[in-house]
């Protein structure tokens, strides 16, 4: 019978593809989780990497095992921190990740409440403008949009994303609203070079009927950030096609105007990320179910819509 030290040495080496990387999560040394793999390919009498001075590599019986395996030792796993903590308050560090915008204005205000009802749960929240790769990352969970849904995480909807039309009052005093998608050409855009493809990002509008239009602005200014083109909306530089959750306080106090209000795009889901474990730590799943309450008791999901003109 393999001990789980040797099978979770192997599972962390290949999520890594180094055994040092492996030992820093564990709390090992590099050296003892060497031992532990070769004690599992020397009982299995399998090889199950091979070895190079950059980094592991799964054989092909490699591959099977871990295939065979990774789920099991997660639910044997979560079972044990279960039974340990049953009687037992939440604890440990939440590792998170989120976009640094909607994180500190959205997430971040929950953390006071958070603390006071898991005083035990050490945070560890990081701000971060790309897609983390939660499992070799490490983390235990993500707040987001447009996630890649790799094998081995799920995504639970916390809200819709969508993209409306702003603009500073001082900039549309003396102009003429739009009153569809066709008319935002004529005012100044400020628009978005994306990271990943450096194309402008383009957004296709709906309305509450269902029809659809192009939204085609004017390069006025180009930027790559969605908060440095909301700061440059409120300078009054022209019209910046953001996500509703980063406008609505500034909605709200009248910094900022919607344009065609009849009108959005859909950008998909805000949700959470985590790994699909049959028993996740209870540190997750507490954050889970705290997380997705705030959202219902905020009303965000609402507040969050493009429909609420």
């Amino acid at each position: 019978m393999e001990t789980l030290a040797n099978l979770e040495s192997f599972v962390r080496s290949a999520e890594f593809g180094s055994f040092s990387t492996a030992a820093r999560r564990l709390g090992l040394t590099p050296a003892a989780v060497s031992r532990n793999v070769a004690t599992l390919e020397a009982n299995l009498k399998l090889r199950l990497f091979q070895r190079s001075t950059r980094r592991l590599t799964l054989t092909e019986a490699g591959e099977r095992f871990l295939l065979s395996i990774r789920d099991h030792l997660e639910s044997l796993q979560g079972a044990i921190s279960e039974a340990s903590n049953d009687d037992a308050e939440p604890a440990g560090v939440l590792k998170l990740s989120m976009s640094p915008t909607f994180g500190a204005e959205y997430i971040l205000p929950t953390l006071p409440e958070f603390m006071r009802r898991y005083p035990r749960i050490k945070p560890e929240w990081m701000f971060d403008n790309r897609q983390v790769d939660l499992i070799a990352e490490g983390y235990d969970a993500a707040i987001g949009g447009g996630f890649d849904l790799t094998p081995g995480i799920i995504a639970r909807t916390l809200a819709s994303a969508h993209i409306i039309a702003v603009a500073s009052p001082s900039y549309m005093r003396d102009r003429i609203p739009p009153y569809d998608p066709s008319g935002l050409m004529e005012l100044d855009g400020i628009v978005m070079r994306s990271a990943k493809t450096g194309r402008i990002r383009q957004w296709q509008m709906r309305n509450v009927e269902g029809r659809e239009q192009p939204a085609t602005l004017k390069e006025r200014i180009v930027l790559n950030d969605p908060a440095a083109m909301r700061s440059a909306a409120l300078l009054g530089l022209g019209v910046a096609m953001i996500a509703k959750p980063d406008a609505l306080p500034y909605l709200d106090n009248r910094q900022l105007v919607r344009l065609i209000p009849a009108w959005y795009a859909d950008a998909g889901p805000i949700s959470i990320y985590y790994a699909n474990r049959t028993l996740l730590p209870t540190k997750t799943r507490v954050f889970i179910d705290f997380i997705s309450d705030v959202f219902q008791r905020q009303e965000w999901p609402t507040r969050f819509a493009g429909t609420l003109g």
